[in-house]
């Protein structure tokens, strides 16, 4: 068994950590490195059997990265803005099916497919989501297409979980977009 040197992985987190919060405006780099190193300490054994000065950077830059993201997730609900939810990242998707002209022609009428009312709303939801799926990964562009665009049902668990991954990527997606306006 490797024994840690502590001020050394301390070291490193107060690199990442500042570096990190000069990247992310949603965190101060105290609160990074505290997070590094308690998400470090919780994994010790990991540690342990990969001590290598290029691990513990990766290590780092990981647990700070998803800390941050957290963190900006964390504002984006209570910042007073909008905030889209995976089930509506999903119910607009279903609006791909139309033609910009058909769902225009369709502002305030019913919609059996959507079964609620049409509105301005689901137009400038379908614009963000249109803008939003650009920016992730082809495999999850492929997988909304497939499961909520064109309706075709999950082959497996695990394109199942893929897909949920998939809306709660696009519905993260949109709420950064519609905060960087």
């Amino acid at each position: 068994m490797t024994e840690i040197d502590w001020a050394y992985v301390a070291s490193i987190a107060d690199k990442v950590a500042r570096s990190t919060a000069a990247a992310w405006a949603v965190v101060e780099k105290d609160d990074v490195k505290q997070e590094i190193l308690l998400h470090a300490y919780e994994r010790r054994p990991l540690i342990e059997q990969n001590y290598t000065e290029d691990f513990l950077w990766k290590f780092c830059r990981t647990a700070a990265r998803q800390y941050a993201s957290r963190e900006r997730d964390a504002r984006d609900v209570e910042d007073d803005r909008y905030y889209y939810t995976p089930a509506e990242a999903r119910a607009v998707l279903g609006t791909f099916v139309y033609t910009d002209e058909e769902l225009s022609g369709a502002i305030g009428q019913r919609d059996d497919l959507l079964k609620c009312r049409v509105t301005d709303n689901v137009v400038t939801a379908r614009l963000d989501a249109t803008k939003a799926i650009a920016r992730l990964p082809k495999s999850a562009q492929e997988v909304l297409m497939r499961r909520y665009v064109y309706g075709l049902p999950a082959a497996d668990d695990a394109e199942r979980k893929a897909g949920n991954r998939a809306v709660d990527a696009l519905a993260r997606q949109m709420n950064r977009d519609i905060r960087s306006r």
